[in-house]
């Protein structure tokens, strides 16, 4: 699997980064622990740069995080509710999880979208409610970006530091990519099959949010 993303990476350079980096915070195939991981090694073994790297990581991940947004933004809780309770199986969302995740993010301000790029579990789902609630795209990106360069510099830095402690780190990340991912799938299985969605428990979300 490592191999696959150091063929992107060495194919696209630091474009490729910035694609592995979008598509995992669009739908995360690849956690970005592993993406990030792979560009550290790179950057030891001296075929990348710390700051490039960097900059274009966290551009990925903006990207990947602004389709979220985007969606919220642009069709709001009564034209994603109907598509939720279609598709929620799959998704392994139901409404409840939308309203949770929106009340959360209320309760606890804007400023969760910069700390909850420390988040591997919610780091890409709080998109979604910034966007249905109407946030500020520019305070968005920022924090987005902000939070984003945070944590892509201590996975750069980290790899790079692990690798030259010790020569098979490589082949740690290459087993622990492999482990995430089936743990992912395992999750994600368990998840469709034992599927019973929620109903909300109240259906003021809308104007809650209209105010």
């Amino acid at each position: 699997m490592t191999d696959w993303i150091v063929n992107i990476i060495q194919g696209g350079g630091y474009l490729g980064i910035a694609l592995l980096m979008a598509i995992e915070n669009i739908f995360p195939p690849i956690p970005s622990e592993v993406i990030m991981g792979v560009g550290g090694l790179a950057v030891s073994k001296g075929t990348m740069s710390f700051w490039p790297l960097l900059f274009w990581g966290t551009v990925g991940s903006v990207a990947g995080n602004y389709v979220w947004y985007w969606v919220g933004y642009h069709y709001g809780y009564k034209s994603m509710r109907p598509f939720i309770d279609k598709h929620g199986r799959w998704l392994t969302v139901d409404w409840e999880h939308v309203e949770d995740t929106s009340r959360f993010f209320r309760k606890h301000g804007q400023w969760v979208v910069f700390f909850l790029r420390f988040s591997p579990l919610m780091r890409t789902i709080i998109s979604l409610p910034a966007g249905l609630s109407c946030m500020n795209v520019w305070k968005f990106l920022i924090f987005t970006a902000a939070g984003s360069a945070i944590w892509n510099a201590a996975l750069i830095a980290g790899a790079s530091l692990m690798a030259g402690w010790f020569a098979g780190f490589e082949n740690v990340i290459a087993i622990g990519t492999w482990v995430l991912i089936g743990l992912m799938l395992i999750g994600y299985v368990y998840r469709v099959i034992t599927w019973e969605p929620r109903e909300s428990p109240k259906d003021d979300t809308d104007s809650e949010l209209a105010e």
